[in-house]
């Protein structure tokens, strides 16, 4: 499986940590970056990891910003994509299960470095269950494909 991260200024540590821990478990990263601490803004780490993952180069994404919130709402904003903030594990495995999640977000100053390294493992480790869920996603695609008049 090959997963696309990204982080800001508020992520860094946690994606480092978290792109180093995928790698060892054997799944290829691609890392949008940052890499060194200095500011950038959330949105355009966004774009570039939620674009390798609707043109299918990457099949899961994982963004890391100061709250996860910021990420989530830009990454929402791409059609195609499902983000989910996740702070707690009991999320980060059910936004896969029932959600079909395909973006990861989480918050560098929020959580600890071993935390988004577990939430991480959930997330990527965990299926959609599929029936009566996917009639759910199909409905946020109807509505994701909704043009006004």
């Amino acid at each position: 499986m090959k997963i696309a991260i990204g982080c800001d200024h508020g992520g860094l540590e946690h994606k480092n940590a978290v792109a180093e821990h995928l790698r060892e478990r054997g799944f290829e990263v691609d890392d949008f970056g940052i890499y060194e601490q200095k500011p950038v803004d959330y949105p355009d780490i966004a774009v570039k990891v939620t674009s390798a993952v609707t043109s299918g180069n990457d099949e899961l994404g994982i963004l890391i910003c100061g709250t996860g919130i910021g990420m989530s709402i830009a990454a929402n904003k791409v059609k195609g994509i499902r983000a989910a903030a996740c702070s707690e594990h009991f999320s980060a495995k059910y936004t896969r299960m029932h959600n079909n999640s395909n973006v990861l977000c989480l918050g560098g100053r929020v959580i600890g470095v071993g935390t988004a390294v577990e939430l991480a493992d959930l997330f990527v480790d965990t299926s959609f269950e599929g029936g009566r869920h996917q009639r759910r996603i199909d409905k946020i695609t109807e509505i994701e494909n909704f043009k006004e008049n």
